[in-house]
């Protein structure tokens, strides 16, 4: 509250009339109570963020599923945020090796889950050693998104290492 406090210093010897002096004082408790009240209502009202996690179980190594090729289909991630990928096995001639982007990788994905029966398709993600943590991430993101349940991350193997460097050479990807 406000406060007009005056003073009674009235000095002798002095001729003529002087107007008395009032100071003013504001107390600041009841806005420092007001302020820590509010703080302490948004603390008890909001609500703490959980961090999302991706649930994802990895098999032991040497668990190996059989995947019926018409089923299969395997994505390799390069260097640049370059997708690759191609449906059953690599043939000797590579002619079923394609390249992508991430714009363009739910399109593949849609066609593929339209082509076959949701349980017999599964998708392989082979990261390269070019691609960083946020491949993986946005590709898994992309299943969940697709609706794809059946999904595993395998090593890529050196012929496909190969011919994703080859690959982004050729095109100019790098």
């Amino acid at each position: 509250m406000a406060e007009i406090v005056s003073s009674n210093n009235s000095r002798s010897g002095r001729v003529g009339k002087r107007s008395k002096k009032k100071s003013t004082r504001v107390d600041l408790t009841p806005m420092v109570d007001l302020g820590f009240l509010l703080i302490t209502f948004f603390i008890f009202t909001t609500t703490l963020s959980t961090k999302k996690i991706l649930d994802f179980n990895m098999p032991h190594d040497g668990d190996r599923m059989p995947v019926a090729n018409s089923g299969a289909l395997t994505i390799l991630l390069g260097k640049n945020d370059n997708v690759f990928y191609y449906e059953g096995n690599l043939l000797p001639d590579a002619s079923n090796f394609k390249a992508s982007s991430f714009k363009n990788i739910r399109e593949v994905l849609i066609a593929k889950k339209k082509s076959v029966a949701a349980k017999s398709m599964f998708v392989i993600i082979k990261p390269s050693d070019g691609s960083n943590y946020r491949n993986v991430v946005d590709i898994l993101d992309e299943m969940d998104i697709n609706v794809i349940t059946h999904y595993a991350l395998d090593n890529i193997t050196n012929d496909e290492n190969k011919l994703v460097e080859i690959t982004e050479n050729k095109t100019g990807l790098i």
